[in-house]
């Protein structure tokens, strides 16, 4: 039997039950897959149709919609409040950006690759900056024995709390955060009892993460991932500023919650022509800083020409597709908006949240200063929409009892294993939800993308993905329509 790995076309793929044949006997389709998706052939590519198993579903493909190469995927997780998405390279490496406040992250890259039965190597995780609705949801991961690590980036801040001021060294009437944790050894050596602080040390000590260290624009790139590769990924932030001994600092933004929000890690990910930023939590004083930092520009909030310095700004942080700052916050600037001056969108917030992220205003503006006559906004708050256990806890709470005693009660092996079973499958089902419902999808070549959403109640199967097509054009990469 011939077994091998294709991936599926752009921009998407049907799997039907059977080639054509005659008299009117027409395929049905039993599954839609998205650009990239997996496809294991199962049968000989000689002829027009390839026998194939994709996404759980045994069928045929046209030799039309399967691809050789693998593309780049960014899969936004919905993670509830905060933020969190999965970047897949096209070699396969896996970098986890960010991992929400809950569980939500752990259950989908627990479904994603099958619950962790194997041991598991992650290139990276980014921790953009310490605010627990960022962080937190990377301890059940940085726990699980099969999973490992070859290093663990944050923005530098780690023993800070809310007794922690700025330094006492200043360069005029500028203070900056004292403290910096720069790498593994003054992560080791930190006296600090934060919940942030705890989690990176235990897994220092774990034996399943190589690094752990801080990621500055001192790096100018992650690396691995320098301008000379086909996949580029710039960090523009934190910005650290050394003193004279050496030592980096960081700007001291006004109080603690700005300076952590404000000294995210920022990505700009840059596949060929493609190109994807990733701005933490920035807020108005940090994008200020960061907009005279890149521009040359001294105090930008006052500038006279706000065009030249959009102008000056552009060339370090335009993007075709930007993941929205601090979750849709008003905290924001229009004029670091126009620098990005994005296609699309994606915002990660929460159901149940007290900040009523995204605001109203947030949301015009975006749209207001994007870069095409139709701008692109998705949300994973919007993407899944359907009645999910974990949004009732008290439900889940009553099912996963009920499941367990069943277990418990059990009679003889037979019925211990069907009701084992059972409790898998509802733990499944909650993984899935969160996994399949509530994520936006980004894929592309380096030329062109797609971003895609899962329908929840689909008409028909070969149709059960959202998809919103950008082709390049003569003006680079443009919004051409939404793929019926």
């Amino acid at each position: 039997m011939v077994e091998s790995y294709r991936f599926a076309g752009f921009p998407s793929a049907v799997v039907y039950d059977k080639p054509p044949g005659g008299n009117n006997d027409k395929p049905k389709p039993i599954q839609h897959l998205l650009w990239g998706d997996w496809i294991n052939l199962t049968g000989p590519e000689g002829g027009d149709w390839v026998k194939v198993h994709a996404r759980n579903a045994d069928g045929y493909m046209h030799k039309d919609s399967i691809l050789k190469d693998r593309i780049l995927e960014i899969i936004f997780v919905d993670i509830s409040q905060g933020d969190g998405c999965l970047i897949v390279t096209p070699d396969d490496k896996q970098i986890v950006v960010d991992a929400g406040q809950s569980d939500n992250m752990f259950r989908f890259l627990n479904w994603r690759f099958g619950q962790f039965k194997k041991e598991f190597t992650f290139e990276s995780a980014i921790i953009s900056h310490p605010d627990a609705d960022h962080y937190a949801g990377f301890k059940q991961l940085f726990e699980q024995p099969n999973v490992k690590f070859h290093t663990i980036f944050h923005n530098g801040i780690v023993g800070a709390d809310e007794d922690t001021k700025p330094g006492s060294k200043k360069t005029g009437n500028v203070k900056y955060l004292s403290g910096i944790v720069a790498d593994r050894i003054s992560l080791a050596n930190l006296d600090s009892h934060t919940g942030y602080a705890i989690m990176l040390k235990n897994a220092l000590v774990s034996g399943r993460v190589n690094d752990i260290r801080m990621l500055s624009a001192a790096a100018e790139y992650l690396p691995g991932y320098g301008p000379d590769k086909k996949l580029s990924i710039k960090v523009l932030g934190p910005v650290a500023e050394p003193d004279a001994d050496g030592n980096l600092r960081l700007r001291w933004f006004g109080n603690l919650g700005k300076t952590k929000n404000g000294h995210s890690i920022i990505l700009k990910l840059k596949y060929d022509k493609v190109s994807v930023f990733l701005g933490g939590d920035l807020n108005t004083v940090a994008e200020y800083f960061l907009l005279g930092h890149y521009a040359g520009i001294a105090n930008p909030e006052t500038t006279g020409n706000e065009t030249r310095l959009i102008e000056l700004a552009r060339t370090a942080f335009e993007s075709d597709i930007a993941k929205s700052c601090h979750h849709g916050s008003r905290d924001f600037t229009d004029v670091f908006l126009q620098a990005v001056n994005p296609i699309a969108t994606v915002i990660s917030s929460g159901d149940n949240e007290p900040y009523s992220h995204p605001r109203s205003d947030t949301l015009g503006a975006i749209g207001r200063f994007s870069r095409c006559n139709r701008p692109l906004i998705f949300s994973t708050e919007l993407a899944r929409s359907a009645k999910e256990n974990i949004k009732n806890p008290q439900e889940l709470h009553k099912k996963l009892v009920k499941a367990q005693e069943k277990i418990d009660k059990a009679e003889n092996d037979e019925a211990k294993q069907k009701a084992k079973d059972e409790f898998k499958k509802l733990v499944s089902s909650i993984e899935r939800s969160i996994a399949v419902y509530g994520a936006i999808n980004l894929r592309t070549d380096g030329t062109n993308a797609i971003i895609a959403q899962k329908i929840e109640s689909p008409r028909r199967k070969d149709n059960e993905w959202d998809i919103y097509v950008l082709k390049r054009g003569d003006g680079g990469l443009q919004f051409i329509s939404k793929s019926e």
